[in-house]
């Protein structure tokens, strides 16, 4: 049963893990400098600039995000190392700094990005000014989130196959 339980964690970490991430790298690619917003993207809720900001990608991606670092989070405490990786006790400390990234961006993106988000959205009221300020903002806490990426992605990977790198 222990074996199924890191199996399913295990899988649902890498899944929910390539949601999340992957939607940041597909951003990149899909708009790789920022487009500033102007106020007539915002007067029609049918404007092609609108509907893109609606879809449904950006809700799923934010849930995908809760969903991997709470995988992360049971793997860790399922294997037995969770306070060892949180308080980077000697070789749990590579994992436990993808875990401090990894917290970092989801804190990032429920607290930066999706408070602003929301303004962007129309889902809380704000001046047009506000949301255009607030799509820089979006922009750039997203491209935080896709930089530190890459560092969480090593330490992942380097915690279990990067040994001779550690020790």
């Amino acid at each position: 049963m222990e074996h199924l339980l890191d199996f399913l964690l295990r899988w649902i970490h890498f899944l929910a893990g390539i949601i999340w991430v992957g939607h940041n790298y597909a951003s990149v690619i899909q708009r790789p400098s920022y487009r500033r917003l102007h106020p007539e993207d915002f007067s029609d809720v049918q404007s092609p600039v609108y509907l893109g900001l609606l879809s449904r990608e950006h809700g799923t991606f934010r849930y995908a995000a809760v969903v991997t670092w709470l995988a992360g989070v049971g793997m860790l405490w399922q294997r037995g190392i969770l306070v060892d990786a949180v308080t980077m006790q000697g070789y749990f400390a590579v994992i436990g700094t993808g875990f401090w990234i990894g917290t970092a961006m989801l804190a990032n993106l429920w607290l930066v990005l999706w408070p602003h988000q929301k303004k962007v959205l129309g889902f809380v009221p704000a001046s047009t000014e506000e949301r255009i300020r607030c799509s820089r903002v979006t922009f750039l806490s997203s491209r935080c989130n896709t930089m530190m990426s890459i560092p969480l992605l090593f330490f992942m990977a380097a915690s279990q196959h990067g040994a001779a790198l550690f020790t």
